[in-house]
């Protein structure tokens, strides 16, 4: 499997799939986002998806979706909790470059309004602030190249430093 591909990873609000499209775009590649690969292999939204399993259940739909990619020269937008999975980390990694889009937790806070309804896989209890905590570790953990943002950063602005890192790999 060639390993040409480009694997997003990083927070809920952090702009993988938002960030994602537009890398793909400069970079002439296609994007694949694997909340959406959940949503056609389940069913239903990814919020229905999330409500309608028990967190483990859905972390393994979560990395059972990542391992059915065979895809080259893709930006790969992956959901926030793939980290927590190493099987499908490793497939993952295997396949590509994983770019960590690392972004303070007060801007993510300001980034999502919807938690009830976005789809973040929340164990009972849990907050934004916990899965930040649990989850930066592994973020810094898995990638092989990590771009900061946050504050005014557009989503080219972004693009455009992935795409420089990328070029200086």
């Amino acid at each position: 499997m060639a390993n040409d591909n480009i694997i997003m990873i990083g927070m809920p609000g952090s702009g993988k799939s938002t960030v994602g499209v537009v890398l793909a775009k400069m970079l002439g590649m296609d994007f694949v986002d694997v909340d959406l690969v959940i949503c056609r292999r389940s069913g239903g939204s990814l919020q229905e998806i999330v409500d309608r399993n028990s967190h483990s259940d859905f972390l393994r739909i979560e990395a059972e979706a990542a391992l059915s990619l065979n895809c080259q020269r893709s930006v790969i937008a992956t959901g926030g909790s793939m980290v927590l999975s190493p099987d499908a980390m490793e497939y993952l990694k295997s396949m590509g470059t994983a770019v960590y889009i690392r972004v303070p937790l007060e801007d993510i806070k300001k980034r999502i309004r919807n938690l009830d309804s976005r789809g973040i896989a929340f164990l009972p209890g849990e907050t934004l602030d916990d899965i930040y905590a649990q989850r930066t570790p592994l973020y810094e953990k898995w990638a092989d190249l990590a771009v900061n943002s946050g504050g005014g950063d557009s989503i080219e602005d972004v693009a455009m430093r992935i795409k420089s890192d990328l070029n200086g790999k």
